[in-house]
């Protein structure tokens, strides 16, 4: 009865934090709902493991980190469904830039490109346009900010691999972006 108690409460009290996390972290409101219910079914799982060390959010809130993890880890390792040979598409055989995909200037004056609405939607767009592992590599290095090292951790992946997906998704952004904005 205590245990169901201190469920029910912390299912009351914690959901909406934690949906707010996940979706933060994924920016997708069926795998925040799906990740917070497997989070809430992990805790009922493991409820006699719990020995109130820390608080039942902070708890909760570790079982959440380890599925958002597992979630990225699972979906770095499914095999990407394009062509991955990318770099042939920028160079040529000397390792130079292809004359049409040469990087252009961009609004040189142009000081706040984030601030400027219409970039941010195409941007928006050119993201969601990349594989799901470029994109997912590109959102945890530069939009959620922690090193390098803690993305291979929390990929599973090398840091050449590493290196290879950002650079292959920061090739196609640029030419995305020159296509849809310049």
């Amino acid at each position: 009865m205590i245990m169901d108690d201190f469920l029910s409460d912390s299912v009351a009290q914690y959901t909406d934090d934690l949906y707010k996390w996940a979706y933060f972290k994924t920016s997708s409101r069926e795998t925040a709902e799906d990740l917070v219910q497997e989070t809430f079914m992990a805790a009922v799982e493991n409820i006699l493991l719990f020995k109130r060390d820390s608080t039942p959010k902070t708890w909760l809130f570790g079982i959440l980190n380890n599925k958002i993890a597992d979630y990225y880890r699972k979906k770095v390792k499914q095999p990407l469904s394009i062509e991955t040979n990318s770099f042939a598409a920028f160079f040529d055989g000397s390792d130079s830039w292809q004359r049409d995909k040469k990087p252009k200037n961009w609004h040189e004056n142009e000081e706040h490109l984030l601030d400027n609405t219409e970039f941010q939607e195409v941007l928006k767009e050119c993201l969601e346009a990349l594989p799901e592992k470029w994109f997912i590599c590109i959102r945890l290095k530069y939009l959620n900010g922690p090193n390098k090292v803690d993305v291979c951790q929390e990929l599973d992946i090398s840091p050449t691999n590493f290196w290879q997906i950002t650079h292959r998704a920061k090739l196609q952004l640029r030419d995305c972006i020159e296509d849809k904005w310049l």
